[in-house]
């Protein structure tokens, strides 16, 4: 396989998996993506795919109606960066999060991210770009 192609299936492996997990909330299906080793740095989520499966429960909970939508996805060797705009509660401003993804013969083996909430600004912002 060569690089191009090997970067495409990293990228598509952690698309799916995102959209099976955070969209759908189905276990069994973003099961089939994940590790038999799960290294999680998030520190509200626990590491391995019992904690992974516990926090997804959890968002079918408590979020059952959320979305997140990818708004960019990098790779970088076996990293997928994701740029994610994220929405708990429908009609809120959500948050902007930063995913890191570390791919290992075809699983998602670790996560890091970096979630910032969109808060409607007190004052004019500096410039209007935006978070996306």
């Amino acid at each position: 396989m060569d690089n191009d192609s090997s970067s495409e299936k990293t990228k598509s492996i952690v698309l799916n998996f995102y959209e099976a997990a955070l969209n759908e909330k189905n276990l069994d299906k973003a099961a089939a993506y994940l590790g038999d080793t799960y290294i999680q740095h998030n520190p509200y989520v626990a590491d391995g795919p019992e904690g992974f499966k516990q926090f997804i429960q959890f968002l079918k909970e408590t979020y059952p109606l959320s979305h997140n939508e990818v708004k960019r996805a990098f790779v970088d060797g076996n990293y997928v960066i994701l740029h994610v705009h994220s929405v708990r509660v429908p009609g809120t401003l959500g948050r902007a999060i930063v995913e890191i993804f570390r791919v290992d013969n075809y699983k998602v083996v670790e996560h890091w991210d970096v979630i910032q909430s969109i808060d409607a600004p007190l004052y004019p912002p500096a410039n209007r770009n935006g978070l996306f």
